[in-house]
């Protein structure tokens, strides 16, 4: 669906999209599989994983990231790092640790 819209005399196309999975039962355009893959299956592995830890470092608070892609890990535990400086956070491949910030003392 287009709408065209002025914008200081020009023309300006906007257009609307649905995403779905490729597979979803109520797609009507044929289904046309995306090159990037679909969503992930229930109960996909995905080894690496950022920990957020309580102030006193007894237990896990939060898991901040997920991930199948050991870069997408280590990005999101840099920018864990910064975002919580003053906690312990982890960077986790299944039961093994890779890296460990240990916050800052101030």
């Amino acid at each position: 669906m287009r709408w065209a819209r002025l914008w200081r005399g020009r023309a300006m196309f906007l257009s609307t999209h649905q995403l779905r999975p490729p597979d979803d039962p109520t797609d009507e355009s044929g289904g046309t599989p995306s090159p990037y893959g679909g969503f992930p299956a229930e109960g996909e592995d995905l080894p690496y994983k950022v920990e957020v830890w309580d102030e006193d470092g007894h237990y896990v608070e939060r898991v901040l990231a997920v991930s199948s892609s050991p870069s997408i890990g280590y990005a999101a535990y840099y920018a864990a790092t910064r975002e919580y400086p003053g906690r312990q956070v982890t960077l986790r491949h299944k039961s093994s640790v890779l890296s460990r910030w240990n916050g800052r003392a101030h």
